[in-house]
């Protein structure tokens, strides 16, 4: 009897997946030796059980969806994951990571961490929930907002994103205490994370597998048209469709209502300055190809 599962890692010519509420080392049945398949994490998977936690991968199901960077597929959600202090957060690359992550149809979770570093009554610089995104402020010393991760990631693929020194680790290690993961200290000098994880895995994490990735510096935006960009900005949706021009890019056009809303502060002023700043690299990337 064939079980389906979720690829969890591949390491030194086995594959481990979990299935049927643990996990199995697997090897390849010959024929996927003979293509050269690639099996990332993420992968569905079914698999022949052998003897005691043996098995063999006999068939593969197409992907519902890949992410390059990290390289895994099949994700339900991508939690993306920046302190509110310590280091500050880096609101242009997560208004990056949101664009990225919601062009490959994939459902957004925030999480900002360490909000025991702040005032009870402080908020981030950005409402992200009254734009329409979920949002979770956590802190994995106080346990502040940990049972509403742990509803969220239960029976889903997650991805971690975000800097490092942001409490990727500290948070997994929250959820699951069985598993203690490298955490490592902000530098003093740069006000940056230092990398503790190397490589891409998914963890049998809190009812679910989360994938704990290495952390982004940097990121480019995924091809898109220009016209395509204002739709990963939900803010914009009310306002938009009163702009004097059907093809307004709500730059330097006149009578654009977005540009109205801004100016009234419906519209954070930093989200709309992440926006122009993305609109020239789609445009300038629409010329390279």
């Amino acid at each position: 009897m064939l079980l389906q599962g979720t690829l969890m890692k591949g390491y030194a010519g086995f594959y481990y997946v979990y299935a049927d509420d643990r996990v199995w080392e697997c090897s390849l049945r010959g024929r996927f030796r003979v293509k050269k398949q690639d099996f990332i994490p993420g992968d569905k998977v079914q698999i022949l059980p052998g003897t005691e936690s043996k098995g063999t991968i006999e068939n593969v199901m197409e992907r519902k969806n890949v992410l390059v960077r990290p390289n895994i597929a099949n994700v339900d959600q991508a939690m993306l994951v920046f302190a509110l202090a310590t280091p500050d957060p880096d609101y242009n690359l997560l208004d990056r990571l949101l664009v990225q992550i919601t062009k490959a149809g994939i459902e957004p979770l925030i999480v900002f961490t360490k909000a025991d570093l702040i005032a009870r009554d402080s908020t981030p610089a950005v409402d992200y929930r009254t734009i329409g995104y979920r949002t979770i402020p956590i802190s994995s010393k106080t346990g502040q907002g940990i049972s509403e991760v742990i509803q969220e990631l239960k029976g889903k693929v997650t991805v971690l994103a975000g800097p490092s020194g942001t409490g990727k680790s500290s948070l997994i290690n929250a959820l699951n205490p069985g598993l203690i993961l490298k955490t490592g200290a902000v530098s003093q000098k740069i006000g940056r994370g230092k990398h503790t994880t190397r490589h891409v895995e998914l963890l049998s994490v809190a009812g679910g597998l989360v994938a704990d990735t290495p952390g982004f510096s940097s990121l480019y935006l995924p091809k898109m048209k220009r016209e395509e960009l204002q739709d990963y900005f939900p803010e914009f949706s009310p306002y938009k469709r009163n702009c004097r021009f059907a093809s307004c890019m709500h730059d330097k056009e006149p009578d654009c209502a977005v540009k109205e809303a801004l100016s009234n502060l419906d519209i954070p002023a930093s989200r709309y300055d992440h926006y122009t700043t993305f609109l020239k690299e789609v445009i300038e990337n629409e010329q390279r190809y």
